[in-house]
């Protein structure tokens, strides 16, 4: 056999095994996708203000994507601005969906290798300016110089906020903006009525324990200006509306007690149709962009 052949014989297997190890995987996930189908249709969630139902992965880490549609679609947006930190590696966070409908904004994370990715497949839409990136560990110190270096409008539309610690000590911290939709994790080991909130570390680096983030519960007392309108089904996030944008759109009351979704970690992560890739962005974004000309 020629080697030219033997090198695409040999590139073909490989994709075949890919093929067949996503296959698998999806077949492992088959219980997972009926429990979430299952959980739905709680008579809990039958409520039509309740966010639960609309829940859609697209890359999102859980259902967070169709939640944060949802939520637009109720309230509108203005200036389609986002602000994200704690973004991994750009390919499942809560705002990457976003950029497929012309939303822009700003990245930060703390990972060299996360952001080096990032910048080199994400290169077209940085130099556009359609998104912005920054490697920096956050602070309750900096976290303000670090957004209003990049972000020159008072209101954005979304803050989304995972760093695994200081999520609220940082999110309390920032005034530079006004966010009509905050989006942050929540530490569900804690369910309500308790009120727990890790120390201020500004150097902790979470363990893989409970030792992070905050109670549903304290984010909904210490929140000001902010009504709590949602979980996700995986008790991962929590979703804010700015009080003055509420009206009778959401589901009340605004608590805890009411919006509360336990630990369900396991439904996370599960595929949204083929894996993602960085080049669907950057491609995504070449056409477009042709197509305006």
């Amino acid at each position: 056999m020629p080697f030219s052949n033997l090198r695409g014989w040999i590139k073909s297997q490989a994709l075949e095994r890919k093929y067949q190890r996503i296959i698998k995987d999806r077949f492992q996930q088959l219980p997972i996708l009926q429990e979430i189908d299952h959980l739905r249709e709680h008579r809990r969630y039958q409520d039509p203000k309740n966010l639960i139902p609309f829940g859609d992965k697209i890359y999102s880490q859980s259902d967070e994507d169709g939640i944060i549609r949802e939520i637009f679609n109720r309230i509108g947006t203005t200036n389609k601005i986002f602000i994200e930190f704690g973004i991994g590696n750009g390919l499942e966070n809560n705002s990457l969906a976003l950029l497929f409908e012309d939303w822009q904004g700003l990245w930060i994370d703390a990972s060299t290798k996360n952001i080096k990715k990032i910048r080199k497949y994400y290169d077209q839409i940085i130099e556009n300016k359609q998104l912005q990136v920054v490697e920096s560990f956050i602070t309750r110190d900096n976290i303000n110089k670090l957004i209003s270096d990049k972000i020159k409008s008072q209101e954005v539309d979304l803050l989304s906020v995972d760093i695994d610690g200081n999520d609220y000590h940082v999110l309390n911290a920032i005034t530079c903006v006004s966010p009509r939709v905050i989006v942050v994790e929540y530490n569900a080991k804690f369910s309500p009525p308790i009120m727990y909130c890790m120390d201020y570390d500004e150097t902790h680096s979470w363990e893989k324990d409970d030792c992070f983030g905050v109670s549903l519960k304290f984010l909904e007392v210490k929140l000001e200006g902010y009504y709590l309108v949602g979980c996700n089904l995986s008790g991962a996030n929590a979703f804010f509306v700015r009080k003055d944008l509420v009206g009778d759109r959401f589901l009340e009351p605004f608590t805890a007690e009411q919006h509360y979704e336990p630990p369900r970690y396991y439904l996370s992560g599960y595929f949204a149709g083929h894996p993602a890739a960085y080049s669907t962005l950057a491609k995504s974004f070449t056409m477009r962009a042709a197509e305006a000309f």
